[in-house]
């Protein structure tokens, strides 16, 4: 009995994490979740060094002189506290527009996107059971309105230091791709592989050189197949990297740390979940 429920805790822990790398926005279903009622928040604590900021956080990752250029750059957007936020940010946390600046800065490394006349609605969260870090989350429109429907780019930056967890853009197609599994890409994916090494380095977005591209799982967002694969660095971090199977479009990444922070709790969830069954 004890070794069907380890079987069944941990095969529903990796059924998890496999969702988690389909569905790429972690932001967009963390305030779709919210919005239903779904989330549970759970406090957290941690020592932060007073040298760590947002600020110096994004100055690693771009060379010095962008760094003072995106630093000192002013854009024109409108941001707000989304309607349905219901957490305060501590002291010792980033403030809302202070946030929403490091995601426009992610937005514009990643993505290229000028915010210029862009609507920001943020949510903070002092930690979920399945991802126990406090963090900021950024749903950006281009529409004073927020709809299932809309264009839309998300992130999750840490509430205290501002580091990227993961960032996204969802769209709806003009068209009406097939979404089903395209068994063909398991075995070459080769051209997603490029694009995610490409963008990979491109952005920054791992510290060591990257060592391989491995196939992680295909899914669908709205009406847009996607495709996420695993970037390997020599020092073993992770980065999912997703694309649309329709135009190869980027659609998002999540980080090494969300990855860490997120399969070490569901460890845990899966080792309480077990013990609750032990005779």
């Amino acid at each position: 009995m004890k070794r069907k429920n380890t079987i069944t805790v941990t095969a529903a822990a990796l059924a998890i994490i496999g969702t988690g790398a389909i569905l790429f926005g972690t932001a967009a279903e963390t305030t779709l979740a919210a919005k239903a009622g779904q989330i549970e928040s759970v406090p957290t604590s941690y020592q932060v060094p007073d040298n760590l900021s947002s600020t110096s956080f994004l100055s690693s990752t771009l060379p010095q002189s962008e760094a003072k250029e995106e630093s000192s750059e002013k854009v024109n957007y409108h941001v707000s506290m989304d309607s349905l936020n219901t957490d305060t940010p501590t002291d010792v946390d980033l403030t809302m527009e202070e946030a929403a600046g490091a995601g426009a800065q992610y937005l514009n490394n990643i993505f290229g996107l000028d915010l210029e006349g862009a609507y920001v609605y943020m949510m903070y969260y002092p930690g979920t059971e399945t991802f126990p870090r406090a963090f900021w989350s950024g749903d950006v429109l281009f529409e004073k309105t927020q709809s299932p429907e809309s264009t839309r780019w998300t992130y999750m930056v840490d509430a205290v230091t501002g580091e990227l967890f993961d960032v996204a853009y969802g769209r709806q197609l003009n068209a009406n791709p097939s979404l089903g599994y395209d068994k063909a890409l398991e075995k070459d994916y080769s051209l997603y592989a490029d694009l995610a090494r490409t963008k990979v380095q491109e952005c920054r977005l791992m510290d060591s050189p990257i060592e391989r591209v491995e196939y992680n799982c295909q899914g669908y967002s709205g009406n847009d197949p996607t495709i996420t694969v695993d970037v390997i660095g020599q020092k073993g971090e992770i980065v999912n990297m997703t694309f649309s199977r329709y135009d190869q479009e980027f659609l998002g990444v999540i980080t090494d740390t969300s990855r860490k922070i997120s399969e070490s709790a569901l460890e845990d969830l899966a080792d309480e979940a077990e013990n609750v069954f032990l005779p």
